[in-house]
């Protein structure tokens, strides 16, 4: 298992070679803690506490904690349901910030996100999560 997770952590490092050039960032305690906060949300299906974390632009878009929440369980299940969470690097591309997590889904499957954060008023919220592809790791 320690060697499949190395090997999803080399490919996520591989996925964000080029943020050494975009911008990489120290990792934010405060920003990761939103995410996990969010996914720890889902495990609950708690979808109002994880709707908080959304930005005000996810907000306007979803309007309830109903419809946000359907949209994650039927669109990004591996986000719902992770098996595993990976904090990866903090990169700041054109201005904006991205956090990299690696997640497992319930089946074992491995998932690269971009987080895209934003600062309010409220502090640190998701503005949106952006699924990369993995690269192939030969065994």
């Amino acid at each position: 298992m320690r060697v499949i997770l190395g090997l999803v952590v080399a490919a996520a490092l591989a996925l964000g070679a080029r943020a050494q050039q975009a911008g990489e960032q120290p990792a934010d305690p405060a920003i990761q803690a939103v995410i996990q906060s969010q996914i720890d949300a889902f495990l609950r299906d708690d979808f109002e506490t994880a709707f908080t974390f959304a930005s005000p632009i996810i907000k306007g878009i979803f309007e309830t904690p109903e419809r946000f929440g359907k949209m994650v369980r039927e669109g990004y299940p591996m986000v719902w349901r992770p098996s595993d969470v990976q904090f990866m690097d903090l990169r700041e591309e054109a201005g904006r910030l991205y956090q990299r997590v690696v997640v497992r889904d319930a089946g074992g499957a491995l998932f690269a996100l971009d987080y895209q954060m934003v600062e309010t008023p409220e502090g640190w919220q998701i503005n949106s999560v952006q699924v990369l592809r993995m690269p192939e790791v030969g065994a």
